[in-house]
């Protein structure tokens, strides 16, 4: 009876095992555009992001037609005690990895020949020269997990050694790798960053041969959808293959570990295959604890500039051109918090938001910056297991002025949203969730979206800028209502106008749509 397959959100995915989305296009693509062209590169992605899977379907790929040495840097520490150990590590684990192979006794005997303790990477530039001369396929060099090197100077060492291999091949004055792919989170060029944090301005490139890599890992709609049919055949749910796989990436952005991560719980919890069950997956996936949300919080507090711009980004509306020069950005890129989405600096997906907006509340909370014991009890907005999102918002309208009526215009700019989600946490905390559509987050308006126990809501917040603004609001938030195929909408506007005499709340109805107005 052959094994029944899972979804894998820990080491490599295997194609018998576990139901996977089919990647091998991106394969192709990078044998065909760097293996074959002989570059040397690095596969640089975020954390979990499939770089171990994909170095594995490569190294099948190739195996026949090269000589791959597929080796890795996990669990390596002692191997940097000096460079001898160092070089002594590399060749003992290439030896491993010829074992794989049926290579002639003589070519081995190169390979094992005694490492000088004098001057050990004259000595592995000599047999790298040798062996690669003495083989009949052409080498490629494989390394996994180079982040583990990367802590320590002596591995730059080793890159210079590759670095001058082949510009010395490039003229034809040297033997040496076909290929070299390295893979990590980081890329070359941030190592030394690696190794000094505090120097984030100062980049090195002891491999400043390595190609730009450009190939998407990410996951496509196309490729979950296919995914997801695998499993229907097997497992007959009646989901709806297409809508759900649309809304796993609306929720993703098809980062693979969150993918996999929803699709798993929705199995293995025996969720629902619909929106409702994929909002309880993703109500445990924010909450965590799980390894990429544990590693996400290590670095943001790690680069404090990096979370400055985050809380920017999502409580103040304020847009960063997208530069990977900035050095803030260019390290979010790299840790996959931020993407470029029309040359504007954003945080990656859906749930990333979700997970930051948790934890900056929570600091808010643990720092004491929370009026104590002004958030009312959120038992009286839960009824008969709903959630009364009318009385969320009139709440809130008494909440604000009893405790912010008097503050001035720049602090209601900078920090009326964020006021109103740390507000809005606690009463969904623990059942629903909820996130800011990334198209309207700006520095005037924001369109919130709360999923609780299968229902969303949604609610439009805006600085007042007069009537003619106003009623823009309005047909803003009619036309996400009519999106999310909704009746009823909320529009929650701050309005540090003096002369404005009609603050308040008042039912309206537009085009068709009713809508609670709280202006305060």
């Amino acid at each position: 009876m052959a094994k029944q397959k899972k979804f894998n959100i820990t080491g490599i995915c295997i194609p018998k095992l576990h139901y996977m989305v089919d990647t091998g296009d991106k394969v192709d693509k990078i044998i065909g555009d760097y293996i074959e062209c002989d570059e040397y590169f690095t596969i640089n992605r975020a954390r979990q992001y499939g770089k171990s899977t994909t170095l594995e379907m490569l190294y099948n790929r190739l195996k026949t037609d090269y000589l791959v040495l597929d080796i890795s840097f996990e669990a390596a520490e002692d191997c940097f005690a000096s460079v001898y150990t160092m070089v002594l590590g590399v060749v003992n684990k290439v030896a491993r990895a010829l074992l794989e192979y049926d290579v002639p006794d003589a070519l081995t005997e190169i390979w094992n020949s005694p490492v000088s303790t004098e001057l050990p990477l004259d000595s592995l530039s000599t047999k790298i020269t040798s062996f690669c001369k003495a083989s009949e396929k052409e080498v490629i060099l494989m390394v996994d997990e180079v982040d583990k090197a990367a802590d320590n100077q002596i591995f730059l060492s080793f890159l210079g050694l590759l670095r001058e291999k082949y510009l010395k091949r490039s003229v034809g004055r040297d033997y040496t790798f076909k290929s070299v792919i390295l893979a990590g989170v980081h890329d070359i060029k941030n190592l030394k960053m690696k190794i000094h944090p505090e120097q984030m301005g100062h980049y090195n490139s002891p491999w400043n041969i390595a190609a730009d890599f450009q190939i998407d890992m990410s996951f496509q709609v196309s490729g979950i959808e296919s995914m997801l049919m695998e499993y229907e055949r097997d497992k007959q749910t009646g989901m709806d293959v297409p809508a759900i796989s649309e809304l796993i990436y609306e929720y993703t952005s098809g980062y693979p570990f969150l993918v996999s991560y929803i699709c798993k719980l929705l199995d293995e919890r025996n969720f629902a295959w619909t929106r409702e069950g994929i909002q309880e997956a993703v109500k445990i996936l924010v909450k965590g604890p799980n390894t990429l949300y544990d590693d996400m919080i290590k670095q943001v507090e790690e680069y404090p500039e990096m979370s400055a711009m985050l809380k920017n980004i999502l409580f103040r509306g304020i847009e960063y051109p997208y530069n990977e020069y900035n050095k803030v950005i260019n390290i979010g890129k790299m840790l996959g918090f931020i993407e470029d989405r029309e040359e504007v600096t954003a945080v990656s997906n859906r749930i990333f938001e979700m997970q930051l907006y948790s934890y900056f509340i929570s600091e808010e909370y643990s720092r004491g910056q929370i009026p104590d014991g002004q958030l009312p009890d959120k038992n009286q907005f839960i009824q008969d297991g709903n959630l009364n999102m009318e009385l969320v918002m009139r709440k809130f309208y008494e909440y604000y002025n009893s405790l912010y009526r008097q503050e001035d215009a720049k602090f209601v700019e900078e920090h009326g949203r964020k006021i109103f989600l740390i507000y809005l946490k606690p009463i969904i905390n623990g059942v629903g969730n909820f996130y800011v559509e990334a198209e309207t987050r700006d520095k005037t308006r924001t369109d919130i979206v709360v999923d609780y126990r299968g229902v969303q809501y949604i609610i439009e917040t805006k600085l007042w800028r007069g009537e003619g603004y106003h009623s823009e609001g309005e047909e803003q938030l009619w036309g996400y209502l009519k999106q999310y195929r909704l009746t009823r909408g909320y529009l929650l506007s701050f309005c540090f106008n003096k002369k404005r005499k009609n603050r308040g709340i008042k039912e309206i109805i537009y085009k068709g749509k009713s809508i609670l107005e709280v202006v305060v």
